[in-house]
């Protein structure tokens, strides 16, 4: 056993560690009135970041209200806001460069608008037509861009952490000066996946930042039914890694933290991991109903912790923002979103043929069979299947 990780100090009477053992402070620049703490350190921010960051805000909050009353109505199959998340989302992603990888968990399409994805884009995707990225082959909100630089949404839980250290230290081989930033939630991280991803991520020095948006539910198993540890901080402790808990409902605290894990991983090759408490103000999902595991005095507890509305706030503060231009906003992109809806469910599905075709080089004859008898089922039952799926 190498002594280079491993404490020499000894003791001569059993003397047992317990989570107390460690203690985890918490980074809090911004208080719910908009006011900073006293001697708190702020992060690298400037007039044009902070709107940047609030109008990304603004897009998001617009963009999860009219996308889950359009699931409602049956337009599309399936939504997840990020409501009450957006300053770990959206703080986190400001401190990236563009050219940093982002690999998601599902709730992170903030960081998509932050670095350009167009309202046209969400919609295609949304509706999976024929001008959807991904060539209709997803789930809505299963988002991916290659331009932006950001990882295809996987279904299965946290596959994308240990994908997120492989990309890092691909980057480190290559000598280029970025990380990969990876999003999970506390449930994620009893996965497999998570230990596997953080060990290697630990041992190979793969610059990495991992982001735990710890928002107190795996959909609706709270966490003191998840994990009996000191959150999910302590495990970054535990592999060896430069680890901080941030309230995730404060973008200052986020912003600033992100800003020096990722310094961090550049200078010294190395992971981090982010903890961010923060709270998931709407359901998981709009199949999720979460009144049958949490009180509606929890969620208004939680309300008085608005992410968005403590952002505005300080930019009012400051003479960055006034009320009449952010409710300006706010309309503008209510009338842009519900415009686009208005296209992108009139854009004819992707050719059928797509569903085997650039996937393979060539599409193998089982494949190439599987395509004749979904085409043929389709013939035999058209009224069960949209109009443009008859594109065969």
């Amino acid at each position: 056993m190498s002594n280079a990780t491993l404490t020499n100090e000894t003791v001569h009477r059993v003397s047992f560690l317990d989570k107390a053992s460690l203690h985890i402070p918490i980074l809090k620049i911004l208080q719910a009135d908009g006011t900073t703490y006293e001697n708190a350190v702020m992060p690298v921010i400037d007039k044009a970041l902070a709107e940047r960051i609030h109008d990304t805000c603004v897009f998001t909050r617009v963009l999860d209200e009219r996308m889950l009353s359009a699931q409602r109505q049956g337009r599309i199959s399936f939504y997840m806001t990020c409501t009450g998340e957006e300053a770990s989302i959206i703080g986190s992603t400001a401190a990236l460069d563009d050219g940093d990888v982002i690999l998601a968990q599902y709730r992170e399409h903030a960081s998509l608008r932050y670095r350009g994805f167009t309202t046209e884009q969400f919609m295609n995707q949304m509706f999976s037509n024929e001008k959807d990225l991904g060539k209709g082959r997803q789930m809505p909100i299963h988002y991916g861009s290659k331009e932006l630089n950001y990882q295809t949404i996987s279904s299965p839980l946290a596959t994308q952490i240990p994908q997120a250290t492989g990309v890092a230290h691909a980057f480190k081989l290559q000598g280029k000066r970025n990380v990969a930033i990876c999003y999970f939630g506390e449930g994620a991280a009893s996965e497999g996946d998570f230990h596997a991803g953080l060990n290697m991520a630990a041992v190979l020095k793969s610059p990495t930042i991992f982001f735990c948006r710890n928002n107190g539910y795996a959909i609706s198993t709270p966490t003191e039914e998840q994990f009996a540890g000191n959150g999910i901080a302590s495990r970054g402790v535990g592999y060896g890694m430069h680890t901080i808990r941030v309230d995730g409902n404060d973008m200052l605290a986020v912003l600033a933290a992100t800003q020096q894990a990722r310094a961090h991983a550049l200078e010294h090759n190395a992971p981090v991991l982010i903890e961010a408490m923060t709270y998931r103000l709407g359901a998981h999902s709009s199949s999720d109903d979460p009144s049958g595991y949490r009180s509606k005095e929890e969620e208004a507890k939680w309300e008085q912790h608005d992410p968005v509305k403590r952002f505005k706030l300080w930019m009012i503060n400051k003479d960055w923002l006034n009320e009449k231009d952010d409710a300006a906003a706010y309309e503008q992109y209510r009338e842009e979103v519900l415009n686009a809806v208005k296209v992108a469910e009139k854009v004819a599905l992707p050719h059928i043929d797509l569903l085997i075709t650039d996937v393979l080089d060539k599409p193998t004859p089982a494949l190439e069979k599987q395509l004749a008898d979904l085409k043929q089922h389709i013939k035999k039952y058209p009224k069960s299947y949209p109009k443009s799926a008859g594109r065969i």
